[in-house]
């Protein structure tokens, strides 16, 4: 089953989630994962794909404009239906506790649900997610840095860990989905 992981990203956050979850998709028997910058993305890809997991950086609790423009060029697989019955799931990373990463992950949901895609989260039973308790994908809060001179605050090895575990569950759903249509 092949894998897709699209991301926006600034300053390296949303990057390196992105990365955690392209390393759980690969790490699973069977699966090719393939992972672009959104403005690397190629839309035409997306039809030959069983999964597709996007993600971005959480602008006041919405979808970055990069992001929203790659998606916003999705219409004409829309209108013939290319995306209907693909796994889909998501990611972001917010500046600010309470910054929006709920907000955000649905709204990085809706466009997938009208294209007739099959929406996966993290439920809790799941070690990595037990206690933090994300479940509409992956949402991490990375705090701002105040000078040039402060740490870049990069998402830690526990949101690494959630990362890599969307991956996984993406990449193991989409292999028992397309080999249930065979």
């Amino acid at each position: 089953m092949k894998v897709y992981v699209v991301y926006d990203s600034e300053n390296g956050h949303t990057e390196a989630l992105a990365r955690s979850v392209w390393e759980g998709a690969k790490g699973v028997d069977g699966a090719e994962a393939e992972i672009a910058h959104v403005n690397e993305a190629d839309i035409y890809k997306l039809e030959d794909m069983d999964a597709i997991v996007w993600g971005c950086p959480g602008h006041f609790g919405t979808i970055s404009s990069g992001l929203k423009n790659w998606i916003d060029r999705l219409g004409y697989l829309w209108a013939q239906g290319k995306l209907v019955n693909k796994v889909g799931a998501v990611f972001c990373t917010t500046a600010t506790v309470h910054g929006g990463v709920e907000s955000t992950m649905i709204n990085l949901l809706t466009p997938m649900l009208h294209n007739g895609m099959i929406v996966v989260g993290l439920p809790g039973n799941i070690p990595e997610n037990a206690l933090y308790g994300s479940y509409y994908g992956v949402g991490v809060t990375c705090p701002v840095e105040l000078s040039d001179d402060d740490p870049k605050n990069l998402p830690g090895e526990n949101d690494l860990a959630l990362g890599r575990a969307l991956g996984k569950r993406v990449a193991e759903l989409a292999g028992r989905f397309s080999s249930a249509a065979r």
